[in-house]
């Protein structure tokens, strides 16, 4: 598979599991306002187990927009621009692990091989900024190798 092609399948992949998060999410929303809805009129001002289902419903809202944030991060990345240096888009093989830098999703799988997704905020990207394919960096007393950058 050509490089492209790759970091194409690595970015749908990211997107895909934004998307079942974001669906898991609005379920969860959804259900604690349903369960708010069918308890009825609060039993005294407070009401404690509506004030939990109310304080859940803001948690998963909060989780939504931090993740929609995280998917509106993804939309910027253009798959087809080959990067020679490790910069916010760019998928970087090392000799210990594969990184894309896009978002903080942590670990994910994309045609059976293992990726993290982090932050252009993370430490071990400002570790390895602006490094090239053949470049090594230190982290957590951890020495990598820079194999490629695209």
């Amino acid at each position: 598979m050509d490089k492209t092609a790759l970091k194409e399948q690595i970015l749908a992949d990211c997107k895909a599991k934004l998307n079942e998060t974001l669906l898991q999410l609005e379920f969860e929303m959804n259900e604690a306002l349903r369960l708010s809805s069918e308890y009825g009129a609060p039993k005294d001002r407070y009401d404690p187990y509506r004030t939990k289902l109310m304080r859940q419903h803001e948690l998963y809202s909060e989780q939504y927009k931090k993740t929609t944030s995280m998917m509106i991060a993804l939309e910027r990345i253009q798959p087809d621009k080959l990067l020679d240096s490790v910069q916010f888009g760019a998928v970087v093989i090392t000799d210990k692990q594969n990184i894309f830098v896009s978002t903080g999703m942590g670990k994910f799988e994309s045609g059976g091989i293992s990726y993290y997704a982090i932050s252009y905020h993370a430490p071990v990207f400002k570790a390895m900024e602006n490094a090239k394919s053949g470049d090594s960096f230190e982290m957590n007393g951890q020495h990598f190798e820079i194999k490629d950058v695209f």
